[in-house]
């Protein structure tokens, strides 16, 4: 059973969605061009992409790449952002290594990355992991610094090495704050994977959109939109619901028997 007020966000977000594709349609007939197909036309061309055994292998071929980045990136990414929020001279040490690559639109490193290793899976999986690393960093960085240092004396004093505070101190009370970073970069994986595939154009759902667009198949141009935005929308549902389960201690009321034996 869903709660009320799940069921009412749940039925706004479906009117949204028609509403959109309603706007849509209206929109395409006034302008009438071959470049702007209906969105009947485009969701007609979703179930012929999807069984199309080659489009499919592509899309999966596509979450794989973005699977295997992601998970590098987590980590690699959670650990180091935890040391540098415990530790000021781990900080002063990769900080300045991350401002500099912070600005800079991983995808503009593609051709940098493409004359290193190639055009294949190995180029496209680092740039997704650089895009995702940095904000789960910043993230696992800030939950770190926020733990109360009482904490950490008390569970010192109780014995625990600086790595078992680590991980039973400093890794449960930042997992809210961290997660939140790993949601962020579940969004740019997806961004960066397609961008990276659209540029190294080899396989993968970017590739299929590029081909379409150069071959004047705009059905299936907004048709593959539709595929990575549902994509998103359910990556992003089921990460959702994941952390929900896994910080559903620092809900109020939720209570954790302390023990460090």
């Amino acid at each position: 059973m869903i709660s009320r007020r799940a069921f009412i966000s749940r039925v706004a977000s479906v009117l949204v969605c028609v509403g959109l594709l309603g706007i849509w349609e209206v929109a395409a007939l006034i302008l009438n061009t071959d470049s702007f197909p209906t969105a009947l036309e485009a969701i007609r061309a979703v179930p012929s992409i999807l069984g199309d055994k080659e489009s499919l292998f592509n899309i999966l071929a596509s979450l794989r790449r973005m699977a295997i980045g992601f998970g590098a990136a987590v980590a690699v990414s959670i650990p180091l952002g935890l040391m540098m929020g415990r530790s000021s001279g781990v900080a002063s040490f990769f900080n300045p290594l991350l401002m500099v690559t912070y600005p800079v639109p991983k995808a503009a490193l593609m051709p940098i990355i493409m004359l290193w290793l190639g055009v294949g899976d190995t180029a496209k999986m680092l740039v997704i992991f650089l895009g995702v690393s940095l904000p789960v960093i910043y993230h696992s960085f800030q939950g770190a610094k926020a733990v109360e240092e009482k904490m950490l004396w008390s569970a010192a004093a109780m014995g625990l090495s600086a790595a078992q505070r680590m991980i039973r101190i400093v890794l449960p009370a930042a997992l809210p704050e961290i997660l939140t970073g790993c949601r962020t970069g579940l969004v740019l994986a997806l961004i960066t994977m397609i961008t990276s595939e659209m540029i190294a154009r080899q396989s993968g759902a970017g590739n299929i959109l590029f081909n379409a667009l150069d071959m004047g198949q705009y059905d299936t141009v907004y048709a593959m939109i539709i595929i990575v935005g549902a994509m998103g929308i359910g990556l992003d549902a089921a990460f959702e619901r994941m952390r929900a389960r896994l910080v559903r201690w620092s809900d109020p009321g939720f209570e954790i028997p302390l023990s460090f034996s």
